[in-house]
């Protein structure tokens, strides 16, 4: 696996990536926004939002406008639930709190990993889902509502997807977790956070629906 470490703090980047060259992977290292900007194409970025040229996030918001199919792990001190939330929002597709094991990191990116190959992998069966208004095209990864394309981040898309292939029914949270994200590492919030974000960008936010003490459901037909 190609990695991004992204971390400032020379100690911990350089005992980080002999740790995960050990376990076999290309690592590249980035101690500032400059850097990794600078860095060839890799499968996963590990990032830390401290750096000394400016805000990891912002880092996190143009890797993600850059390539929209590179895995990216916030990990990071900033352990409260409006940095996790940023995070997310921003493009991340998993935030890891310092300090954490290697099984743990290792773990997370094995899932994130998993995610994005099953996600480039065309679906097979039915390709085109029609629910009223919302359409989805999950061969293309295409979206509409009332016909008018609605772009939407990976994490997003594979939600409603996961939703829509079974419109009427409520998926449990816990359930839905593990469909998108293949990890149960990752909390409830994290999914509340793309759910709340899918319903802006939808427009309507009858389509996807709160399911009290269950999960969400889409709207059939």
């Amino acid at each position: 696996m190609r990695l991004l470490l992204v971390e400032d703090d020379v100690r911990v980047a350089a005992a980080l990536a002999a740790a995960l060259r050990r376990r076999g992977h290309d690592v590249t290292c980035a101690g500032s926004i400059a850097e990794a900007l600078d860095a060839p194409p890799v499968d996963l970025v590990l990032l830390d939002l401290g750096l000394p040229d400016g805000d990891g996030l912002d880092l996190c918001r143009t890797l993600r406008g850059r390539d929209s199919d590179v895995a990216i792990i916030a990990v990071t001190a900033r352990g409260e639930e409006r940095d996790r939330v940023a995070g997310l929002r921003t493009g991340a597709d998993d935030y890891v709190v310092k300090p954490f094991s290697m099984p743990e990191l290792e773990a997370r990116m094995e899932a994130v990993l998993r995610r994005a190959v099953r996600s480039s992998t065309p679906p097979t069966g039915a390709e085109r889902i029609e629910l009223g208004p919302l359409g989805l095209d999950l061969a293309a990864r295409r979206v509409t509502v009332d016909g008018i394309e609605i772009p939407l981040t990976r994490r997003e898309f594979d939600i409603l997807a996961a939703l829509a292939r079974r419109p009427g029914v409520a998926i449990p949270r816990d359930r839905l977790i593990m469909e998108v994200w293949q990890t149960s590492y990752v909390g409830t919030h994290a999914l509340d956070v793309h759910v709340a974000s899918l319903r802006g960008k939808l427009g309507d936010r009858s389509i996807v629906q709160t399911v009290r003490g269950v999960g969400y459901r889409v709207r059939g037909g």
